[in-house]
């Protein structure tokens, strides 16, 4: 089963929460949600809000763009681990079929219609620049 982006948050945010050695209580006291509800975002069960986030976020004083940050590189560490991918389009599944097809028969040439896809850049990345 897929990993849900309300999963990944609660993940992320309990290990920066673990990292400061803080209770829940402590944090969500500074946060002024109710230790429960903070509970269950940590463990995925419950989707915050952006407001709800932010709150967090500021009570463990950590930017919501590196929890975001996180969550995305977790996310594409998920997918990439699982095989999964985006859908094939026909074209793109002709383009291979042609280029596995010019490499049995020894042709040292690329079809024509092969495709490179150029993965983007992490957020990391970008931010650094």
């Amino acid at each position: 089963m897929a990993l849900l982006l309300r999963e990944a948050i609660g993940d992320s945010l309990r290990r920066t929460r673990v990292s400061q050695s803080r209770t829940l209580r402590e944090v969500s006291n500074s946060a002024r949600v109710s230790l429960g509800y903070l509970s269950e975002v940590e463990r995925g069960r419950k989707e915050a809000s952006s407001e709800l986030l932010a709150a967090i976020c500021d009570a463990l004083a950590v930017p919501l763009s590196d929890v975001l940050v996180d969550v995305s590189e977790t996310l594409a560490t998920k997918k990439s681990n699982s095989g999964l991918g985006r859908p094939v389009s026909g074209a793109a599944t002709a383009g291979a079929t042609a280029a596995v097809s010019a490499q049995v028969s020894g042709s040292p040439s690329i079809a024509r219609d092969t495709r490179v896809v150029i993965p983007a850049p992490n957020a990391r990345s970008l931010a650094a620049a």
